[in-house]
């Protein structure tokens, strides 16, 4: 229980009301890293900060320490708060100074005012300055003890003086007065420099910038596991570089590619999978996080494209099959980028070129048949991105493809 908090009298107990479906979350075992994992859904989209955190520890869990029985099917809040407050208690300082005791045990306590809030939301208030910029709050001490970071993805783009002037370093409690304050205001410039402020919060209503999306890539580390916020929602992120390999002798691509294939330098930013509709789903774990209109696609816990859901055969693959998949998933999120503007390295963009001509003129000569309606390709979407790429590229190859 959390600890009596001075001048502040103590309430009679009270009859605990009963459960609510809510309280309950249903685990959902995966294979991560080679070994079976528990994560946490929810049956509703809500902010549930909570669940962020907690699904980070379980991913970590040789770090963390935090581990479910085998056999778990379903956790109560009351268990996550639990295993939670033993990982915030584990932090404590080595250090046996007065100094640090003391102000550990002043961060446990504004903790444990905290926790409670954690299953409905946290009030968090974010600034338009940086992707880990936030306003500090008795919040955020949860995730500094735990050291997990909090990012989100509304950024100002520099490249709009007029945005970053009436913005500045305003959070967006302050801006949402400051606009209020400059409609009333009888000075021109001031009410123009609201009506710039307004029609900021206006346009990126999604909470997720362009410009916040290249810094977010830019700015998490590889394999990191973190938080994100968004639209009053809490997901826990993870950026992964993709990596397959191509020997030679694959049907489709040139018989001289031996070497491991990468990626878009920066890798790619995925959020876990935590709608309980995907709960018997083994291929759906994570949802990348390439567009801020809100188109994504779902992986696997591998980070390769999954099928749809539901579909006989999405899990057994041959490993001809898988192959040609990791290929497939390399080809897509490379062409994921290009439409959505990112800076692709020239040699790597004429190389994902060759490979994906050498494929459609592969696939013409021996055609396979078409996926139903209900199954789109992920390559069919990736063959119209390159095909834009060739356009647009055309003036600039010095060579031709035969």
């Amino acid at each position: 229980a959390p600890p009596a908090v001075p001048g502040v009298a103590a309430e009679p107990p009270r009859a605990q009301p009963p459960a609510r479906e809510e309280d309950f979350y249903c685990v959902k075992w995966i294979s991560w890293k080679g070994e079976r994992t528990p994560v946490v859904t929810q049956s509703e989209n809500g902010p549930c900060p909570l669940l962020a955190i907690i699904n980070i520890l379980l991913l970590q869990w040789k770090a963390s320490g935090v581990k479910l029985p085998p056999q778990k099917e379903v956790i109560t809040a009351e268990e996550l708060m639990a295993h939670l407050g033993n990982c915030i208690l584990a932090t404590q300082p080595r250090d046996t100074s007065e100094g640090l005791q003391l102000n550990f045990q002043q961060n446990i306590n504004d903790t444990m005012t905290v926790l409670p809030k954690l299953s409905t939301g946290l009030d968090v208030n974010v600034r338009f300055t940086g992707v880990s910029d936030f306003e500090y709050t008795p919040e955020c001490i949860v995730f500094d003890l735990l050291n997990i970071p909090l990012y989100h993805g509304w950024l100002v783009d520099p490249q709009s003086p007029e945005q970053v002037q009436a913005v500045g370093k305003l959070s967006y409690n302050q801006l949402v007065e400051k606009i209020i304050t400059c409609k009333q205001a009888s000075d021109s410039s001031l009410v123009s420099e609201g009506l710039v402020a307004e029609q900021f919060l206006e346009s990126t209503a999604s909470q997720l910038t362009f410009h916040g999306l290249c810094e977010l890539t830019a700015r998490a580390r590889e394999g990191e596991l973190g938080v994100f916020f968004r639209n009053n929602h809490f997901s826990t992120m993870i950026k992964h570089k993709v990596r397959p390999q191509t020997p030679a002798g694959t049907p489709g691509w040139p018989s001289a590619l031996t070497v491991p294939c990468p990626s878009s330098p920066q890798g790619h930013l995925y959020l876990l999978v935590t709608d309980q509709g995907f709960l018997q789903e083994e291929g759906v774990v994570w949802e990348s996080l390439h567009s801020v209109d809100g188109d994504s696609c779902f992986c696997d816990t591998e980070f390769h494209l999954s099928h749809a859901p539901g579909k006989e055969g999405a899990t057994a693959a041959s490993p001809d099959h898988r192959l040609q998949q990791s290929q497939v998933d390399q080809d897509y999120m490379v062409a994921l980028s290009l439409q959505q503007g990112q800076e692709v390295p020239s040699v790597l963009s004429d190389l994902e070129l060759a490979r994906q001509l050498q494929h459609e003129e592969y696939q013409q000569h021996h055609p396979h048949p078409q996926p139903g309606p209900s199954q789109p390709l992920p390559a069919q979407v990736g063959g119209r991105a390159a095909r834009e790429r060739r356009q647009r590229r055309k003036s600039d190859l010095d060579c031709a493809l035969l």
